[in-house]
């Protein structure tokens, strides 16, 4: 029972958990089980469930094979504390399944969520609409001016055409400059359309508040970036301290990255990785933010087309604050060498490097404001593919830059066009223009016969030597 895959959209966690509710009532296997001397038809042990639901989000596509035991162990206990499932004397509400010879039954009703209902989109609002030339700001004036009388004059009258006395009504408009303002509210604007085409959404609305997208975060993602694409941060007080960038670098670069200074023994490898671990896990936001976490969690409904996958997380991630963008670099980059490097001594006696990750850090990663039920496996399931294509979900979308700037130059020609149009007219003339200037050539006709012109005369009929068996 794979189930279907859940596409991107508002409310993508909700539906993953009554599809996963689904699946697992749907397919359980429930018998009669014997229980201090009395049966229990329609009944299943607690290791029974984990054995079952573990394998079934395994193979479900909108989970994946990453998924671990545990983790299922944790879902049946919040499926006990929704009533999902209950044991044997009707009891609920607390977390206390236990992966045992413990008997569980489904309730009589239905403990799906309701999902809730999307009004109609009338506009798209949540977008802001791209700045164009034609757009005007109004100077609000008093409906009506007073003007003191001025002398009788009949060629000032013809000049202005106005009666003296008071005007009705005046507005004046002025045309705006390509301020950075200006640039940096093209550069949200732009980026917010790009990633509705890639999710193939009508609309953000749901997924994302546009309000809360600051675009001066998207604009120094996009440029205030070193060699190597990492973020370079203004104020430094926001970066990671030291103590951990250099925790990180001996991870990273081990065995080489080790300062000499150091002390070295039996297990330094684990202490200094815990350091980073703990540090991670004491912050307070995820470094996806609270805020973006619907985003997210739609772009996991994409991850079986790798490639607009990819592109989706490239523009999202460019949304982050600068800050939050520059440790998540780091963050993945440390992941992926670990997981890449024979070298280093194991970090941990059960688990291997990579899965060791993914658990560590996924929830410093991702995760939402309020209590999802499906937090820790949505989680796992982003960072798993963030680490298999690290080299490029960082990456600044060329597309998407390409198109910014191929804007911004239009609208600096236009620009220029409108305040001086005689240079304009002399450094970019027109089809018609340059046809007055140069005019066009009769094109010449080439020789039919042009096979007549040989470089070499015709060569006399020479015979070979042939050979017979």
């Amino acid at each position: 029972m794979d189930g279907k895959m859940i596409g991107p959209g508002p409310y993508r966690a909700t539906k993953l958990w009554n599809e996963t509710i689904r699946l697992f009532r749907g397919g359980m296997p429930v018998r009669r089980h014997w229980a201090h001397f009395r049966s229990y038809d329609h009944s299943f042990t607690g290791a029974e469930a984990v054995d079952f639901l573990h394998e079934l989000l395994r193979q479900n596509q909108n989970f994946g094979p990453e998924v671990s035991r545990y983790q299922t162990l944790q879902l049946l206990r919040k499926f006990l504390k929704n009533h999902v499932i209950e044991d044997i004397k009707g009891r609920f509400g607390k977390e206390d399944f236990e992966d045992n010879g413990h008997l569980y039954r489904f309730p009589p009703q239905s403990p799906l969520k309701p999902v809730p209902v999307r009004p109609p989109v009338r506009d798209y609002s949540s977008v802001p609409r791209i700045p164009r030339w034609d757009d005007y700001e109004e100077i609000s004036l008093p409906e009506k001016i007073p003007m003191k009388p001025l002398m009788n004059s009949e060629s000032w009258n013809k000049r202005h055409s106005i009666a003296i006395g008071e005007v009705p009504e005046c507005r004046l408009v002025r045309r705006r400059e390509l301020t950075p303002k200006h640039v940096d509210q093209i550069w949200k604007s732009m980026t917010l359309t790009n990633l509705q085409t890639v999710l193939g959404l009508h609309s953000l609305d749901g997924v994302l508040d546009a309000k809360l997208l600051s675009p001066k975060h998207i604009v120094h993602n996009v440029f205030g970036v070193n060699k190597q694409g990492i973020v370079v941060l203004k104020n430094k007080t926001e970066d990671l301290p030291y103590w951990v960038l250099s925790a990180m670098k001996c991870l990273a670069n081990w065995p080489n990255g080790n300062d000499a200074r150091q002390p070295m023994y039996p297990g330094f490898e684990r202490d200094v990785f815990r350091t980073v671990a703990e540090h991670f896990q004491r912050l307070k936001e995820p470094l996806l933010t609270f805020h973006l976490y619907e985003i997210f969690v739609s772009i996991l409904g994409l991850l079986q087309r790798q490639s607009v996958a990819v592109e989706a997380l490239q523009v999202c991630c460019l949304l982050l604050p600068p800050a939050n963008r520059r440790k998540l670099q780091l963050l993945m980059r440390l992941m992926s060498k670990v997981c890449a490097n024979p070298s280093l001594p194991p970090l941990n006696d059960t688990i291997g490097a990579r899965t060791l990750m993914v658990q560590t850090f996924s929830r410093c990663i991702l995760g939402s404001a309020d209590e999802v039920d499906l937090d820790e496996l949505l989680a796992t399931k982003l960072v798993t593919f963030m680490i298999d294509n690290h080299d490029s979900v960082l990456k600044v979308p060329s597309n998407l830059r390409k198109s910014v700037e191929e804007h911004l130059s239009h609208l600096r020609r236009a620009q220029f066009q409108r305040s001086h149009p005689d240079i304009y007219r002399r450094r970019f003339p027109t089809a018609e223009s340059e046809a007055a200037v140069f005019p066009e050539r009769p094109q010449r006709l080439k020789p039919q016969l042009m096979f007549l012109t040989l470089k070499k005369p015709f060569q006399p009929f020479q015979r070979s030597w042939s050979f017979r068996a």
